[in-house]
């Protein structure tokens, strides 16, 4: 069975912009680069799995999240191939939706499509929703404080769940591999 690393976008891997929608926002945190290289040299295979609700109220539509995503791409410089997949969950808080974290429903697909190994698989990512998508999916999760969504509740489930939340990806990538 293999392993992956599914990430959050937004204050996860580029600093959290309300709504982004130009590519001359995207701001990388530093060492993402570096930590997403290592976790693909280590066997890792990457997912990007982001809620928009922007695309769902109007904001912007999927071709600019895309133009997003080229370019957090070229900024990685690690090749357009870097992510097994990426799902875009374009649905608004309240609205029936199908992969809205914490809809667990993408990374099960992709367990079962890839043969992944739940206890060597992870989701990352800032807010609440990203860990509880983690956790209805039975893997492994880590948040991050990159942004000032960490809260009570998020606190709880990683404490419950032998987790916890960690200044940036860098942190949480020198704890993951040494597992």
């Amino acid at each position: 069975m293999k392993k992956a690393l599914f990430l959050d976008r937004d204050g996860t891997l580029i600093r959290d912009v309300p709504y982004l929608s130009d590519p001359e926002q995207v701001y990388l945190f530093p060492d993402v680069q570096e930590v997403l290289s290592s976790a693909k040299k280590a066997g890792f295979l990457l997912f990007l799995f982001t809620n928009q609700s922007g695309i769902g109220r109007g904001y912007y539509t999927l071709r600019e999240v895309d133009a997003i995503h080229n370019r957090l791409l070229s900024d990685l410089n690690l090749g357009y191939d870097l992510f097994t997949g990426i799902k875009v969950a374009p649905e608004v808080p309240g609205q029936p939706s199908k992969y809205r974290k914490p809809s667990p429903k993408y990374l099960l697909e992709m367990i079962d499509a890839h043969q992944l190994d739940p206890l060597h698989t992870w989701m990352i990512g800032d807010r609440t929703s990203d860990i509880k998508a983690g956790l209805n999916a039975g893997v492994r999760v880590a948040g991050l404080k990159t942004s000032q969504l960490y809260d009570e509740e998020m606190a709880l489930l990683l404490k419950q769940n032998g987790s916890h939340a960690y200044p940036n990806l860098r942190s949480v990538w020198d704890f993951i591999s040494k597992q």
